[in-house]
C-alpha cells in the first residue's frame, strides 16, 4: 500500500503543480523510475496508476520484463544507452529516453527498421554542460535532429534533460526555463520524424518546479518507492 499512497501523494503534487501553470493535470506524465526495484515493486506502481515505468540499466530491465514486471505498462529506458544494448531494447521499450548521440540514431534506426517498427525516442540534452554527462549539447541539436530525420526507423518525440546539482540545494529553475525554450524552438520548425510532444524533465526533488517550466513529462523514484538501498 505505501507505494499507492505514494502515487497518490505525487499525483496531488503534480496536479497542483499544473495547476498554478494553467496547464491540466491529466497532460503530465508520470513516469516510475525502478531502478534497483524490485519486479513486485513494480507491479505495485502499475496497479497504483503510473504512466510508464522508467529503467536506467538493459539488464535489470530484462530480467524484470522476464518476470513479467511490466504487464499492462508502458516502459521507458531512461539510463545511459550503450550502442551494444540497442538490439536488445528497441521494440520492447515503448521509449528510449536517452538517445544522445548520431551513432546510437542509427543504430536505432537500422534495428527498428529491420523490426518494421519506429522505435519513439527522446534526445537528451547536456543542458548544464557538464563534461562527465551523457547527453548533447545545445547547439549539436539541430545536426542529430537532421540525422534523425534522415531514419524512418526513429521518432523523435521530444527532449530529456537532467540538470546539474550543486551542492544539497536545488538550482535547476534556469535550466528548466533553457530546455523549455529549446523544445519550443524544435517545435516550431519541420523535420521528418520528429514531433515535439514531450519534455521529460523532473525528479522527486524537483518534478514541481520542473511543472512550472513547462515539463509534460517527470521521472520518480525515491517519491514513489523510497530511497534505493545502495
Amino acid at each position: 500500500m505505501m507505494i499507492a499512497d505514494n502515487i497518490g501523494r505525487v499525483r496531488e503534487m503534480i496536479s497542483e503543480a499544473a495547476v498554478r501553470s494553467g496547464r491540466n493535470p491529466d497532460d503530465i506524465i508520470l513516469v516510475a523510475a525502478a531502478k534497483m526495484k524490485s519486479a513486485e515493486s513494480v507491479r505495485e506502481a502499475v496497479a497504483g496508476g503510473v504512466d510508464a515505468i522508467g529503467e536506467n540499466r538493459v539488464q535489470e530491465m530484462l530480467e524484470k520484463n522476464r518476470e513479467g514486471a511490466y504487464t499492462n505498462a508502458k516502459l521507458h529506458y531512461i539510463g545511459h544507452l550503450q550502442s551494444n544494448k540497442v538490439r536488445q531494447i528497441v521494440g520492447l521499450c515503448d521509449m528510449i529516453q536517452s538517445v544522445d548521440s548520431p551513432e546510437l540514431i542509427a543504430l536505432i534506426g537500422k534495428r527498428a527498421a529491420s523490426l518494421g517498427i519506429r522505435q519513439n525516442v527522446l534526445i537528451e540534452v547536456n543542458i548544464g554542460r557538464e563534461p562527465n554527462k551523457a547527453g548533447v549539447l545545445c547547439e549539436k541539436l539541430p545536426e542529430i535532429l537532421e540525422q534523425a530525420a534522415g531514419f524512418p526507423g526513429v521518432f523523435v518525440r521530444g527532449l530529456m534533460a537532467v540538470p546539474p546539482m550543486i551542492g544539497k540545494i536545488n538550482t535547476n529553475h534556469n535550466y528548466f526555463d533553457e530546455m523549455y525554450n529549446l523544445f519550443v524552438d524544435i517545435r516550431a520548425k519541420k523535420y521528418d520524424n520528429i514531433s515535439m510532444n514531450f519534455l521529460s524533465m523532473g525528479m522527486s526533488d524537483s518534478f514541481i518546479e520542473a511543472i512550472g517550466a513547462g515539463a509534460n513529462m517527470v521521472r520518480i523514484g525515491s517519491a514513489i518507492f523510497g530511497e534505493r538501498q545502495y
